[in-house]
């Protein structure tokens, strides 16, 4: 399906245009923020092709999509009239209870740069990769320009953050880039480990060095600076927000311009660096201690516990809420134990497809389960949740207690990352700690991984499990093989043995083309199923079977009917019509009405889409013809609307 087309239905099923407040996308998913959630579609969307289920979590309405997700993002933009990026709209719906804005804020605030963090972070490992096993040295040039390209973007994250922030949290961007920018200033960062002036609190445990002053004022800076630190410019942003907001109230539009960024950054980085870093500063520390506390409490029950619900978290959205805590940890420690636990989920969520790839008998399983495998080596285990282990659930829940395994083993051995980077296969760099020789405990998180991996898809096999797609008559049922279908005749045709599913008559009267012959390519090459295609002298179209309505397009040019033997078919009136957007197209029926054999769905003018310069070639498409043996098309080149069109065969 054309990313326009499902994008517009995408729009048209969250609610509308209007209803969208915000968008933003990740790794698989569409992330809405809608003004009310009770407007949209969701079992449409949910049966939608092209689209793998929904999710309503964290304040978000997430259409999961797949890994093309960055297309259809940039579609469902144009189509809502979003512009170029995701709308910074003023958020006039339902805010969520506190811990729901919380996610929203900080997925809102990371998921933007999270992608570019992972590359450089993947850049970062395998520089320590190589100077772990001596491919390069320290001194090199080629291992200093790695470095910096890998570390740039944590060190200046500020700055990164200041910009996600402020889009967030409504400051015009560059301030927020500006405020990022002078924490992470050269010679502020040299100061921090300068001169000490005096000590505040001396003698306690809040003794702070003060290194300069601001109009007498001491300053408190972190050592080393704030390179790498998340909280300060977040809370900075948050401030500057709430300045910008009131300064812009009171400055006339003549000098609003400059005038307004000039107050806002003259007042919120200097209260910055005096009052919001310091306290920041605490906080970062805090919650480091915090969650190594929890960690060192019971290492084990740490990683059964995160290594075990991060998918559940990832389903819902709020492994979100323990990102920050792995970033805040790698700037206060310079490692994270946190994340580390969960590494091993998705490995174990790859054993448990192999597993199903081994045993099913759907072949609609089959075809899913091999670019889910793929996908998840790398770390997105979406297209494998939702389109197979969930389903079945018990392969879902083998994946999770091997995650959780994986997770106890990693504690076990005291696994620790040292930089946000790939996933997948491409994490295993992460582990790499770059102050120490040679490559640390890698090698064993490479073998749980495959342990993980064999454990996932060992159990899986012997468990057994359900079906995905009940109408899948070669599918099994807890292990146990069903009996294909045979009530239907037996045709010989084409020198083979066939047994009839169904028999579809034509929906136009008309001369018969061969699919391959239409000038459309997703079509010709069979990519939307096997069919045929009419030439039609008149613009009447007809059901082929008995069945029910489930697809008609907002402009009327296509339709979708399922038999009630569970034959899916497309009826395409037209090439490009689309464009038409509805005109010299009318409906006789609606989505989810019964419909018998030869009824009347739409009648369409066949001169105003000739007039319009599209050709009315209407191709009829089994859209779920890979469950099926074959289709076997009529001989005929002309046919009335009553006549025979095709056999659906097994």
């Amino acid at each position: 399906m054309a990313y326009e087309e499902l994008a517009k239905k995408i729009v048209e099923n969250v609610g509308g245009k209007g209803n969208i407040n915000n968008l933003t996308h990740c790794i698989t998913r569409l992330r809405f923020k809608l003004k009310d959630e009770n407007k949209a579609n969701t079992d449409v969307l949910k049966n939608m092709d092209g689209v793998v289920t929904v999710m309503q979590s964290g304040g978000q309405y997430q259409v999961v999509i797949g890994n093309h997700v960055p297309d259809v993002y940039q579609q469902v933009l144009i189509e809502g009239g979003l512009g170029g990026e995701s709308s910074d709209a003023a958020d006039d719906g339902p805010k969520g209870n506190p811990f729901d804005r919380f996610i929203d804020l900080v997925s809102g605030i990371f998921q933007p740069v999270l992608g570019v963090l992972a590359a450089t972070g993947m850049i970062k490992g395998f520089n320590a990769l190589f100077l772990a096993v001596g491919w390069l040295t320290a001194e090199s040039g080629t291992y200093q320009i790695l470095d910096a390209t890998g570390d740039a973007l944590f060190y200046f994250f500020p700055i990164f953050l200041g910009y996600t922030a402020s889009k967030k949290l409504k400051l015009s961007p560059f301030i927020g880039m500006a405020i990022g920018g002078a924490l992470v200033y050269p010679s502020m960062a040299g100061l921090a480990t300068g001169e000490t002036l005096y000590t505040l609190f001396e003698g306690t445990v809040f003794a702070s060095p003060v290194v300069l002053e601001f109009l007498g004022i001491p300053v408190i800076l972190p050592q080393g600076g704030y390179g790498s630190t998340v909280i300060p410019i977040i809370l900075a942003v948050l401030f500057a927000a709430k300045v910008e907001k009131l300064i812009k109230k009171v400055v006339p539009d003549v000098i609003k311009l400059f005038i307004v960024p000039f107050l806002t950054l003259l007042i919120a980085v200097p209260l910055t660096f005096i009052v919001i870093g310091p306290i920041a500063n605490i906080a970062a520390n805090l919650i480091g201690a915090g969650t190594l506390a929890v960690y060192n409490f019971s290492p084990i029950i740490a990683g059964l516990v995160i290594g075990g619900f991060w998918q559940v978290f990832v389903i819902f959205g709020l492994h979100w809420g323990l990102v920050p805590v792995a970033i805040n940890n790698l700037s206060v420690y310079g490692y994270d134990p946190i994340l580390a636990l969960s590494f091993i989920a998705s490995f174990a969520q790859v054993g448990a497809i192999i597993g199903v790839l081994l045993k099913t008998k759907e072949s609609k399983v089959k075809t899913l389960a091999i670019p889910a495998i793929i996908s998840g080596m790398f770390g997105v285990t979406e297209p494998a949740i939702y389109g197979i282990s969930l389903p079945l659930k018990k392969p879902f829940i083998v994946s999770c207690i091997g995650g959780g395994l994986g997770g106890a083993a990693l504690a076990l051995i005291g696994t620790r990352t040292y930089t946000i980077g790939g996933l997948g296969v491409f994490g295993y760099t992460n582990f790499i700690n770059p102050e120490i020789t040679g490559v640390g405990n890698m090698y064993t998180i490479i073998a749980i991984s495959i342990a993980g991996m064999i454990f996932g898809a060992v159990v899986t096999y012997l468990l057994g499990f359900g079906k995905v797609f009940e109408d899948d008559k070669t599918a099994t049922t807890q292990g146990v093989e069903s009996k294909p279908e045979t009530a239907g005749p037996v045709i010989e045709a084409n020198g083979e043995t066939y047994i009839e599913k169904e028999v579809l008559a034509s929906v136009m009267e008309g001369n018969v083309i061969p699919l391959s012959q239409v000038k459309d390519e997703a079509f010709a090459s069979g990519a939307m199923g096997k069919g045929v295609a009419v030439e039609p002298v008149n613009g009447k179209v007809f059901s082929p079977v008995n069945g029910e309505i489930t697809v008609l397009f907002p402009t009327h040019h296509a339709i979708g009917v399922k038999s009630d033997e569970g034959v899916e078919i497309l009826i395409h009136i037209g090439m490009d019509t689309v464009q038409l957007d509805g005109k010299g197209f009318a409906p006789q029926v609606k989505v989810g009405d019964k419909v018998a054999a030869g009824q009347l769905l739409i009648e369409c003018d066949l001169d105003i889409i000739r007039d319009a310069g599209y050709s009315t070639v209407t191709p009829v498409i089994v859209t779920n013809s890979d469950e099926y043996l074959d289709v076997l098309t009529t001989d005929e080149s002309a046919i009335d609307a009553s006549g025979y069109l095709m056999t659906v065969v097994i």
